[in-house]
């Protein structure tokens, strides 16, 4: 991924074919035609920072939330690389009223599902057969605004000796008219979308925090340390 990283002042919309190709584009060009927005729901697959930057570079720039890193100097230049195709950053804790305009806008914004959360800022949904505490404002977003949620995950395709980024369907939103369960079996919809990924390619996953590090009240911790 850092070598990726370090390659995106030489990718242009002439050359990213040979690095990256789209795979269910129209699933992506339908939900943006419905002019609700978009939410490109994504994680920590293969080389993920170069999905919204190829992109970009395609055609199709976005918004993506970001927790500003501590080290001034480092945010300035990750951030700097990462907006070269001319996708936008949202700063995490000042996040919703941009969300809303850009989603107003029928504009797309990036979220990386697949943290752990604390339990005030989620909800537990099976991961893997065990519950997770994963955000609830994705599933809030879409089902206040009605944008689209779009999966969009990045691979390496050894046979093609590239990336390929592929967009599913945009996944149905659950309506019961009881919003915390609405929101509640939305979100277990987006993680069973970010498990089946991560089942298809579990070399690619590169994610090695404590996905599981909250647990629901009076259950012991996972992890030894």
């Amino acid at each position: 991924m850092a070598g990726e990283f370090s390659q995106f002042p030489k990718y242009t919309r002439e050359n990213i074919e040979r690095i990256v190709l789209l795979d269910g584009f129209e699933n992506f060009d339908a939900a943006r035609r419905r002019g609700k927005g978009v939410l490109f729901l994504t994680g920590h697959m293969s080389a993920w920072e170069l999905a919204p930057f190829a992109q970009a570079l395609y055609g199709h720039p976005l918004h993506f939330l970001v927790r500003p890193i501590a080290n001034p100097g480092v945010d300035a230049l990750i951030n700097g690389y990462r907006c070269l195709s001319g996708n936008q950053p949202i700063e995490k804790n000042r996040a919703a009223r941009s969300i809303l305009k850009v989603l107003g806008d029928g504009g797309t914004v990036g979220i990386l599902a697949d943290h752990n959360t604390t339990i005030e800022e989620g909800v537990f949904v099976n991961f893997f057969g065990i519950p997770a505490s994963t955000t609830s404002g994705l599933a809030r977003l879409a089902l206040r605004t009605d944008a689209a949620v779009v999966p969009g995950f990045l691979a390496w395709d050894a046979q093609r000796r590239k990336y390929r980024l592929r967009f599913e369907p945009a996944v149905e939103l659950v309506r019961t008219g009881d919003e915390e369960r609405d929101v509640k079996e939305t979100t277990q919809r987006f993680m069973q979308v970010v498990e089946n990924y991560v089942r298809a390619y579990p070399d690619q996953w590169l994610w090695v925090h404590k996905r599981w590090k909250t647990r629901p009240p009076g259950e012991k911790p996972i992890y030894p340390f």
